[in-house]
């Protein structure tokens, strides 16, 4: 019989990968940050390397019981290097990491995703592990007072079970997230050390531009200019890495023979233009401000009356009776696209 918790010890919930086992080897110097962000990491670490010193040889680990791990919180944009600096701790200790996707682990089963959560600390604390949650925000979030719903009162519960095994868990613990304002205040106060990933200023942006290519290999034509790029586009070395690629593929796909091709300054440049276009689509939704018409907003209260019961129905009443349920709502919103 299939078991979510059985899954999730495999790295696995409904057959998709949900915790994955990192052999930590990249370092700091493979990531290039602002000053204020290297300067908060560089606190973390030496919290990292006094602690057994505090706690076994000066003895507080007798006189505080609990609470004696290691939690820090990465904050910032997205591709600021929070996933990169999280494998480099882990690297400084000689421990693996293990990567928790939590929007992936989320059980439908009732009670299941308060297990997974526990679950995956007596796997970081069996494997001495550094444990890392990506996009924390989604385990971490402000709790429901007075819930009525299912999944409102699941949702508490999963909080719940985090506060109670980052208390007894003695590793180290690295949340990550762009949406630090969602936590819960009771999560906040057990965050050792809190790290703003700040966006790369112009320096640090023409470094991770020259770190993206491969010193001997790479072949540049004699125009690139990486601080010219650097100066032009405010972005993130998560774009600027995107962007690199984009550019090779162009220039590996164009004509002539492989020796004589090189990446030129003007692919680079419209790589960097197509990866900053992909963002905006990202962010645009179908109907500007102020044009939604009154089709289009049925259409949403019904979805999200949709999602609602999907939640209430996989959390307190019975799959048969869920699936019925299910089936009329998505027949209403049918109905709804069709007006």
């Amino acid at each position: 019989m299939p078991s979510p918790l059985r899954d999730l010890f495999a790295g696995r919930i409904g057959g998709r990968q949900t915790v994955e086992t990192i052999a930590a080897y990249r370092t700091f110097a493979d990531v290039i940050l602002p000053p204020r962000t290297r300067a908060a990491l560089g606190e973390a670490l030496s919290l990292v390397h006094s602690h057994e010193l505090i706690f076994n040889q000066w003895g507080l680990g007798e006189r505080h019981s609990s609470g004696l791990g290691l939690a820090f919180n990465f904050a910032g944009p997205p591709g600021t290097g929070k996933t990169i600096c999280a494998e480099a701790i882990a690297t400084e200790l000689g421990k693996k990491l293990l990567s928790v996707r939590y929007a992936e682990m989320e059980s439908m089963w009732a009670g299941e995703t308060p297990k997974n959560v526990a679950a995956v600390f007596r796997m970081a604390t069996e494997q001495d592990a550094v444990l890392f949650f990506d996009e924390a925000d989604a385990i971490a979030s402000r709790r429901t007072t007075g819930a009525v719903q299912g999944y409102q009162r699941e949702s508490n519960t999963v909080v719940n079970v985090l506060l109670k095994e980052l208390e007894a868990f003695n590793g180290v613990v690295i949340f990550a997230t762009n949406l630090a304002v969602n936590f819960d205040p009771a999560f906040e106060r057990r965050i050792r050390t809190h790290v703003r990933f700040e966006m790369p200023g112009v320096e640090e942006r023409e470094q991770i531009w020259k770190v993206q290519i491969h010193p001997a290999k790479t072949p540049l034509a004699p125009d690139v200019d990486f601080h010219a790029l650097a100066e032009r586009y405010p972005v993130s070395g998560g774009d600027i890495k995107n962007a690199v690629l984009k550019a090779a593929t162009m220039a590996a796909g164009g004509p002539g023979a492989d020796a004589g091709k090189s990446i030129r300054q003007a692919q680079l440049v419209r790589a960097m233009d197509e990866v900053v276009s992909g963002k905006g689509v990202m962010q645009q939704s179908l109907f500007g401000e102020g044009e939604q018409s009154g089709d289009h907003r049925l259409v949403s209260a019904v979805e999200a009356a949709e999602l609602r019961w999907r939640r209430t129905a996989q959390a307190t009443i019975g799959i048969a009776v869920a699936a019925a349920v299910l089936a009329l709502i998505a027949l209403a919103v049918a109905l709804a696209r069709a007006l």
